[in-house]
């Protein structure tokens, strides 16, 4: 998942929220949920729907916090791992280097 920098305000179960990201499957949505919930913030999540009102296999997160912007928060380095690393945008999309090689380096096919 791309960063985006709009900052986009709707509300999810009856709050206002600043939604994180939308459309999204549930492993990234429990990823996110729990990255979130360990920075302090409240994480509202709805289950999207079509047209016609039928649920989707995708989800829109947000949390309570209409201030809060993701792409700001990576950035400025104020949101952290569980072991209480500095989430970078790799972290933040989900890029895990393998073990013991630098994240600027490639794993050659053989």
């Amino acid at each position: 998942m791309e960063l985006k920098g709009k900052h986009l305000v709707e509300e999810l179960e009856g709050v206002r929220c600043t939604i994180v990201e939308s459309g999204i499957p549930a492993s990234r949505k429990a990823f996110l949920s729990r990255l979130l919930e360990h920075n302090g913030f409240e994480v509202r999540v709805t289950q999207d729907k079509d047209k016609e009102g039928h649920a989707l296999e995708s989800w829109t997160l947000g949390v309570t916090d209409i201030l809060f912007n993701p792409v700001i928060a990576i950035y400025q380095q104020k949101l952290f791992t569980g072991e209480g690393d500095i989430v970078t945008p790799a972290y933040w999309q989900e890029h895990f280097p393998e073990a013991g090689i630098p994240y600027w380096q490639t794993k050659s096919k053989e």
